[in-house]
Parts: structure tokens; sequence; C-alpha cells
């Protein structure tokens, strides 16, 4: 059987810390910005650690995760 080859679309957007987690960006970061203030902006543009729900699934894209 062939390998199994890596979402595209999951490796440009999501990077493995040392420890294992997952990081990502943050959502509400494109448009309607006029409203949200300064610091709600800035902090948007920092990455964040994906959700512990989030990564079994993003794992699997990534085909980082445990084999089943």
């Amino acid at each position: 059987m062939p390998k199994m080859k890596t979402h595209s679309g999951a490796k440009k957007r999501f990077t493995k810390t040392a420890s294992g987690k997952v990081r990502g960006r943050h959502a509400f970061t494109s448009h309607i910005l006029e409203k949200k203030s300064p610091k709600k902006k800035r902090q948007l543009g920092r990455p964040v650690i994906m959700a512990a729900d989030d990564t079994p699934r993003i794992n699997k894209l990534l085909r980082t995760g445990k084999k089943s």
C-alpha cells in the first residue's frame, strides 16, 4: 500500500510544537476589522495553541498522530 500523503491545506496552516501541541492562527482576522479594537486585532495576530478537541483531527491531516 502506498504511503499516506500529508494534507496540503493543513501543512500550510498548522505547525507542531516541540512538546507535540498544534499551533495555528486565530479566527476572525480577515475582514470586518473596523469595529474590532486595536488590542483585539493585535491579540488575534499572534498564533494560538489549538483546542484539545481539534488536535486529533489536525494530527490526522498532518499524519503525525498514532496509527489507527
